[in-house]
């Protein structure tokens, strides 16, 4: 069965297009309504309202993100007082681990992390587990840290440090994988249950996104006390309103076999994509790896993960057929990350297959050499809306051109792929838009025009995980019906703009503009 939907113009269409044509689940035809129409076609007519291809998110946690939307969320917390306050109300009301989302020290009154003895005095019984916004670092109560084994004689884990004070004692306060001692320790699994992941999937249908590229633990990592969310997305797989394309945070070539064949048998609208490994931390935490010290804290360059190890588990991956994607934020991990991308490529490997992820701080000369790689940029414009205030601050004014260099990857001839990295941004692609256009005021001469910002969160976003051209006839109907052009809207109008309809597969996902969709 044919129909046609039809608005006031199709973003990025032909000249002249108001309308698509969808046969099932493709789309059979972009063009002019009254060149289409024909009887028995049946018309899904959204007056005034643009046509735009379905949204994409290249670089999204949806299981974390899920429990946001169900958790403690701290980032609008003024102080630590209520901090601890909102810990202490969750507990009233909960059993086992408590855990806090989206911290950010430095909105709070006193610029800092809270420590141990702070939460100590708000729970001292339960253990409880805060994560910083940027999901880099963490702060556990002393029920945590026994429970993940860390006292004072404890070693820092590779790739990781535990925050300790002047007698050496730990602080509370853990960087990188030695969040992962506790983490794996604690269960919060009870968080997010396949319904739940299935309705927050749902609100990003709202948001216009028609699929994402879904970073998945397996009781690993930062994000262990959640569970295996390879498994979650499998229970919840047959529900799901949208298309998940699985990156797998594998330790072994033997669980990244499993969970490959698991998301590969799970259903229509989830695949397995590749493995996603980490090469450091993040500028937030001044866990970065950068060449020179913070500007803020210029003893530190940050920490750099990439291992043998790693190198290792992205040719299995390749070898499995599926992409790699690598963390990398500071200069000196996106030149490492670049390195083994390079002798990936000089082995036969298809650059695309290969995805820098954030590519925050560059080299000068390691922007030129992302282009001519062909390597895929996964980029995060959201980043720069929540660091304004302190940017600057920690990569110095020399690194400030050269941090988030949208507009000259993209003179370079790189391919750019849009992403939010929610839960650590919101998830609301048009706000991702909006500052890849205005910067949120930060060195401006790095903006894309309306277009490309478009571009990154459509057609190059599908590029990056293996989808079909978007809006081109015989891909698959995934379209998103705007309030406003976002071609012609300004940022702050594409930062209010809602969505009228999203399609998936030809089929209409319920767009519902009361359900919650993010607690900042």
């Amino acid at each position: 069965m044919s129909r046609l939907i039809v608005a006031q113009s199709v973003a990025s269409g032909p000249e002249g297009s108001d309308a698509v044509e969808i046969r099932g689940d493709r789309i059979v035809a972009v063009g002019s309504a009254a060149e289409l129409r024909r009887p028995g076609l049946v018309e899904e007519r959204f007056p005034g309202a643009f046509i735009a291809p379905g949204l994409r998110d290249a670089h999204f946690h949806p299981v974390p993100y899920a429990a946001t939307l169900a958790g403690i969320g701290l980032k609008d917390a003024a102080d630590l007082a209520e901090v601890t306050a909102r810990i202490a109300d969750a507990a009233a009301s909960t059993t086992g681990p408590v855990l806090g989302l989206r911290l950010d020290d430095e909105s709070l009154a006193e610029g800092r992390l809270p420590v141990r003895d702070e939460l100590d005095a708000a729970l001292p019984d339960r253990p409880v587990l805060l994560k910083r916004y940027c999901g880099h670092v963490a702060v556990a109560n002393t029920v945590a840290l026994i429970a993940g084994r860390i006292d004072a004689s404890t070693p820092d884990p590779p790739g990781g440090t535990i925050d300790r004070d002047a007698a050496g004692v730990p602080t509370g306060v853990l960087r990188e994988t030695a969040i992962d001692l506790v983490a794996t320790a604690l269960d919060v699994s009870a968080l997010v249950d396949a319904p739940t992941l299935v309705d927050a999937m749902a609100g990003l249908a709202g948001l216009g996104l028609t699929s994402i590229g879904a970073m998945l633990g397996l009781g690993n990592g930062p994000w262990a006390s959640l569970g295996d969310e390879v498994a979650l997305v499998v229970a919840a797989a047959g529900d799901l309103p949208i298309r998940l394309h699985g990156f797998v945070i594998a330790r072994s070539t033997a669980d990244l076999e499993d969970a490959a064949a698991r998301l590969s048998e799970a259903g229509p609208k989830v695949r397995w994509a590749g493995v996603k490994l980490f090469a450091d931390g993040s500028l937030g935490g001044h866990t970065a790896a950068l060449c020179r010290g913070y500007h803020d804290a210029p003893g530190s360059t940050g920490m750099l993960r990439l291992t043998d190890e790693d190198v290792a588990l992205a040719a299995a991956a390749l070898d499995l057929g599926g992409d790699v994607a690598i963390h990398a934020i500071g200069d000196r991990a996106c030149h490492e990350v670049l390195d083994v991308f390079e002798g990936f490529v000089a082995g036969g490997i298809d650059p695309r297959r290969l995805r820098l992820e954030h590519a925050s701080v560059l080299l000068p000369d390691d922007v030129t050499r992302i282009a001519d790689l062909g390597i895929v940029a996964s980029v995060q414009p959201a980043f720069l809306a929540s660091e304004t205030t302190w940017l600057e601050r920690r990569v110095g004014p020399e690194r400030l051109p050269l941090t988030y260099p949208l507009r000259s990857l993209l003179d370079a001839g790189a391919l750019l792929a849009g992403g939010s990295d929610c839960p650590v941004e919101p998830p609301h692609p048009l706000w991702g838009m909006a500052a890849a256009r205005d910067r949120a005021g930060i060195w401006p001469a790095e903006r894309l025009d309306a277009g490309e910002a478009l571009a990154l969160f459509t057609t190059g976003a599908a590029a990056a995980m293996g989808e079909a051209p978007p809006l081109a006839v015989g891909s698959p109907a995934d379209l998103v019906v705007l309030d406003v052009d976002p071609l012609a809207a300004t940022p702050d109008e594409l930062r209010r703009a809602g969505v009228d309809a999203t399609y998936v597969g030809g089929a209409e996902v319920l767009v519902d503009r009361e359900r919650p969709v993010w607690r900042g």
